[in-house]
C-alpha cells in the first residue's frame, strides 16, 4: 500500500505517469471506494449526508467516465485501469490535502489563505489531470491540459446544474 501511495504522489508530482501502475480491477475499485469516501467528506462540509453521497458518486462517475470515453476515442481501452487508477489516486490525494482548505473556508477564519491555497490546489489537480492524460493518449501537454480543463468546466457545469446550493444559487 506504501508503494502505491509512492507511486500516486510521483505522479502528482509529475514524475511517473499512468503507466506505472499496475493494471488492475481490483485498484481500481479500491480507488472509487476511496475516493467516494473522501468526496463525500468534501461535499458533507456544505451539504446534506444525502446530496454529499450524491455528489461523491456523480464526481467519481464523471472521472471515470472520461477516462473511458478519452481511452475509448483514442483506441487505447486497454490503459482502462491505470489511467482511471490515476484519475481516481489522484483526485483523493489533492481533495485529501484540501479538506482543511475547505473546512477553514466554511467556518471563516484564516480565509484570504485558505482560498488561496484551494486555488493553487485546484490548478495543481488540473496540470496533473492534463499530465494522466498526456501520458494516456500520448499526446502534446498543450492538448492534454485543454482536455482536462474541459473536463473540470463541465465536471463544475453538471454539479452546480444538479446541486445548485453548490454554486450559492438557490
Amino acid at each position: 500500500m506504501f508503494e502505491l501511495i509512492t507511486r500516486l504522489f510521483d505522479i502528482a508530482l509529475l514524475k511517473k505517469g499512468p503507466q506505472d501502475l499496475p493494471s488492475s480491477a481490483a485498484l481500481l475499485w479500491l480507488l472509487v471506494v476511496i475516493d467516494l469516501v473522501v468526496g463525500f467528506l468534501m461535499a458533507n462540509l456544505q451539504s446534506h449526508w444525502f446530496e454529499a453521497l450524491l455528489q461523491a458518486l456523480i464526481g467519481v462517475v464523471l472521472l471515470v467516465g472520461l477516462g473511458g470515453l478519452m481511452l475509448y476515442f483514442a483506441g487505447k481501452r486497454a490503459r482502462f485501469y491505470q489511467t482511471n487508477s490515476a484519475l481516481l489516486g489522484v483526485d483523493v490525494l489533492i481533495s485529501f490535502i484540501a479538506l482543511p482548505g475547505v473546512a477553514t473556508m466554511m467556518i471563516g477564519k484564516g480565509v484570504l489563505l485558505a482560498f488561496l491555497v484551494t486555488i493553487g490546489l485546484m490548478i495543481w489537480h488540473w496540470v496533473v489531470i492534463g499530465h494522466i492524460i498526456r501520458n494516456a493518449l500520448e499526446q502534446t501537454l498543450i492538448f492534454s491540459l485543454g482536455l482536462a480543463f474541459l473536463y473540470l468546466l463541465v465536471t463544475y457545469q453538471v454539479m452546480t446544474l444538479l446541486f445548485p446550493e453548490i454554486a450559492g444559487v438557490e
